[in-house]
């Protein structure tokens, strides 16, 4: 009896109960919205990192990987002294350098990778052969890159390294083969990047004399040793910076910290504003109903159930409004999501809106809570006021 009448008394009045559920609609979806983008870059941020299975990084000193022009030197023999620790299991070199490629009489300004293609974290074959070891004649590129130069699979392109501004003129050049067509994890969108073997890449670079590389990614025996071996090559090479995948998420959160506060205020405005709703119309429905309320308590009905049916309809406000704020939600998400992930800079693999079962559930739960609190006052003044004043007052 007590959802009938809840629901008989919505459907009393459709254009008054419609407008309160949309209200409630878009509160639930500005809610779920907030809550995906509270945590829900740092998760795909995380999640990126631990894709190809390194949970290390090791980039020159004071920087984090690939975030300055930096480069370490003598990478040969810091991979050599990592792989000397029991818990390292792969050491993964690479230079990342700007180079200019051309082919067909298409000259292109490209972001190049330089990498030992035994081991190498940054990108997944989509088509073709990757590299091989001891291949110097190979190249491997991204879709943008491919696109722009016109390339495929098996075609010559020319790279140029350190570019004279003045003469235009590169010292060094080479001619490679495309190997394969790959998708870079970490490039921004649209970004043409290629990948060299490591040793063509310092050539052009001019880092081949200093044997020089951007970053070293490390793979080890157990994520719940990461840590652990984390700090102790960070003590035993104090000359570069060694983070963990966890300390590279904590310092990304701590640039992301105008999204959380963001969140936070945006979805306490969402629950405000259920509140408001659900109360508002809980009020006017008690005012309107005064009599038969009376009516009820006379006839021996007790308070409790009075109550209970004014916190029904709230609770069933908000649910039926809930359930198509979720629909709505996911698609403004969906939306708001390729809007910010095209800045520039930002990796094409990164989401802002994440959509993870127990950050849903706790919102859902906060605001069928929320609906059902914001009914307490009007319900309370339903079993609490004079049965005989209410009556007189209902009297034609």
């Amino acid at each position: 009896m007590t959802w009938s009448w809840a629901l008989r008394d919505l459907l009393r009045h459709p254009v008054r109960s419609a407008l309160s559920l949309l209200g409630v609609a878009v509160a639930a979806a500005l809610l779920l919205d907030m809550v995906m983008l509270s945590g829900g870059i740092e998760r795909s941020f995380g999640q990126l990192l631990r894709s190809r299975g390194y949970q290390l990084r090791v980039s020159p000193l004071g920087t984090l990987p690939f975030d300055t022009e930096a480069t370490m030197g003598g990478v040969t023999a810091l991979s050599a002294a990592l792989r000397r620790d029991a818990a390292v299991m792969e050491v993964a070199p690479i230079l990342g350098t700007t180079l200019q490629g051309e082919h067909g009489g298409v000259a292109l300004a490209l972001v190049a990778y330089g990498v030992e293609p035994a081991a190498q974290g940054i990108y997944t074959l989509e088509r073709g052969n990757d590299l091989t070891p001891g291949d110097r004649t190979g190249v491997l590129l991204g879709e943008p890159a491919l696109l722009r130069l016109g390339a495929d699979v098996g075609d010559t392109i020319v790279l140029r390294g350190r570019l004279d501004p003045q003469l235009a003129d590169a010292s060094s050049e080479v001619a490679l083969v495309v190997r394969g067509i790959v998708r870079f994890l970490y490039d921004a969108r649209d970004q043409p990047s290629i990948a060299t073997p490591l040793a063509v890449a310092q050539r052009l670079a001019g880092a081949e004399a200093t044997d020089r590389a951007s970053v070293l990614m490390v793979r080890v025996t157990d994520d719940a040793t990461m840590g652990a071996t984390a700090a102790r090559l960070r003590a035993a090479h104090p000359e570069v910076a060694v983070n963990s995948i966890d300390d590279l998420v904590a310092q990304f959160r701590l640039r992301l910290t105008y999204f959380r506060q963001l969140s936070l205020i945006l979805g306490s405005i969402a629950l405000v504003v259920t509140v408001l709703l659900v109360g508002t119309l809980l009020a006017i429905t008690v005012n309107e109903r005064s009599g038969e309320i009376a009516t009820l308590r006379a006839i021996g009905v007790a308070r409790e159930r009075i109550v209970s049916q004014v916190l029904v309809q709230g609770l069933l406000l908000t649910v039926a409004g809930g359930a198509l704020g979720l629909l709505l939600g996911l698609g403004t998400a969906r939306w708001l999501d390729a809007i910010l992930t095209s800045f520039p800079g930002l990796p094409a693999a990164i989401s802002f809106f994440v959509a993870e079962p127990k950050p849903i559930a706790t919102a859902a739960a906060t605001l069928l809570l929320t609906g059902l609190l914001a009914g307490v006052p009007s319900a309370w003044r339903a079993a609490s006021a004079p049965i005989a004043s209410a009556l007189r007052s209902d009297a034609p």
